[in-house]
């Protein structure tokens, strides 16, 4: 994930990157990472990458676009040999993000070579990357994971575990990090655990993913969640476990959950499909409401709207029509051509909803300009009523561990109540779920996840622990349009 440098406008919450690591001699790890992307594409679509190791050398290949762009030339992957492997699908936060980016990074020092693929913000990494620069840093990029690398690099260690134990106390945020020297894979998370990873066996090695679908992808068996603070080394030897820093309160972000995770992940023992049916039942016994049926804007709120649609015992219908061949709708510099971004990917089907009274299902609103959209074409396709309804509370507080919500005055719900967002989407009604009715759901306990964005309670704090900054006046204009 890079540094928040820039400033892109966005209106929902935007997806993390996906990290993938496999260690196993006598297997292709190319194409199996290959294939692991795929699972994970959903992460991330601006840039992919595949870097291996021999024993001797590593070796990248990356580029900016979906991993089926990326490595259409499939001589990409002849180019791999090796027994260990890195993976990174990346989204990426800032529209003036340069291709360079694009991840595993691939570095060589004094002692050696590695990769790095990192999903996550560093709330520090303005500072860190300050003072590496005044004592002569050079960066290439505008990364997180270029700091690592060169705190690696300068912290004087020749062991890599050694190396990366002395100095991640110096970093702070949210992250799960994935690294490789030319013959072991390293695997580790943030000691809140903000960020998702767990180990996969598969004949012959082991797995790293920030998703368990990764892992069904090729094959692999899940083993266990790396724990937050914890630290795992693959090598010839086997798997070894070492924590990098003590313990420290556990805070996953709620949203892998709510939007981020594929249905079919796994989740701290939760299944993200079943999760989300629970979240759609509760938020319709939260908000009940007259209708004749009830549809999912896809993908993510597709099992939230059925759970509704159950509760309420309305039909489940097909309400929208996805593009798929498009990945995230388009942030483009003007209000016209956002909306046909939403309209390119999203189109209702008019047979359904003409006439008809219909609950449409999200998962969040955060600017208010889709939900605006959605509610537009609904009732253009024929929608004789149209009941918003969100699988989340409100967000009323930005977020600085790597999600694009870096100022309060993007939120809508900071600035409105409930009724005003419901008359300036132009819908019907509107009901967001409760905070109570998200744990509920979830049904594990409160103190165990980030809400950051629904409460303003920060797990990480370092200077402003919000992460703002100051954006030109028409910037700002823009924000609330």
């Amino acid at each position: 994930m890079s540094l928040t440098l820039g400033y892109r406008r966005a209106d929902k919450m935007s997806e993390e990157c996906g990290v993938f690591g496999i260690y196993a001699p006598g297997s292709d790890v190319a194409r199996l990472t290959y294939y692991a992307l795929y699972a994970l594409q959903h992460r991330g679509q601006e840039s992919a990458g595949i870097a291996v190791a021999d024993g001797r050398t590593i070796r990248g290949e990356k580029g900016p676009g979906l991993v089926a762009e990326v490595f259409a030339d499939t001589d990409r992957l002849k180019r791999l040999p090796g027994h260990v492997a890195l993976g990174h699908v990346r989204h990426a936060g800032d529209c003036a993000d340069r291709a360079v980016n694009a991840q595993p990074l691939v570095i060589r020092y004094r002692h050696g070579s590695l990769a790095i693929a990192h999903n996550g913000n560093l709330t520090n990494g303005h500072r860190l990357r300050e003072e590496l620069e005044t004592e002569g840093s050079i960066f290439q990029t505008t990364t997180d994971s270029e700091i690592i690398a060169h705190l690696v690099a300068r912290c004087g260690e020749k062991e890599l575990t050694t190396a990366l134990k002395k100095s991640l106390p110096k970093v702070q945020g949210a992250y799960a990090f994935v690294l490789m020297s030319p013959d072991q894979l390293i695997g580790l998370r943030d000691p809140h655990g903000i960020r998702p990873l767990s180990l996969g066996k598969m004949p012959g090695g082991y797995v790293l993913a920030s998703e368990t679908c990764a892992f069904d992808t090729i094959g692999a068996e899940f083993v266990r969640d790396i724990a937050p603070g914890e630290m795992v080394t693959i090598d010839r030897h086997g798997l070894h476990f070492e924590r990098f820093a003590p313990p420290a309160p556990r805070a996953m972000c709620i949203f892998e959950f709510i939007y981020f995770a594929r249905p079919d992940s796994n989740l701290l023992g939760r299944n993200v499909h079943l999760v989300r049916k629970r979240l759609g039942r509760r938020l319709a016994a939260e908000h009940p409401v007259a209708a004749d049926l009830v549809a999912g804007v896809p993908d993510s709120s597709l099992s939230v709207a059925s759970g509704v649609a159950e509760q309420l015992g309305l039909p489940y219908e097909m309400g929208f029509n996805k593009n798929r061949y498009i990945g995230r709708t388009f942030i483009q510099p003007s209000p016209e051509l956002r909306t046909l971004g939403v309209q390119l990917k999203l189109n209702p089907v008019r047979q359904i909803v003409a006439g008809k009274r219909v609950v449409i299902v999200d998962d969040s609103i955060v600017r208010g300009t889709t939900s605006r959209h959605i509610v537009e074409m609904l009732r253009k396709a024929g929608a004789k009523e149209v009941h918003m309804r969100i699988s989340s509370p409100p967000v009323i507080a930005p977020c600085c561990y790597g999600l694009e919500i870096s100022s309060s005055t993007e939120l809508i719900a900071a600035r409105m109540s409930v009724d005003e967002i419901a008359a300036s989407i132009g819908a019907d009604s509107l009901g967001f779920l409760s905070a109570e009715g998200l744990l509920a759901a979830v049904d594990l306990p409160a103190e165990g996840f980030c809400q950051a964005c629904f409460n303003g309670c920060y797990p990480v704090k370092t200077g402003d622990p919000r992460g703002e900054k100051e954006h030109t006046e028409e910037e700002k204009e823009q924000e609330v349009q």
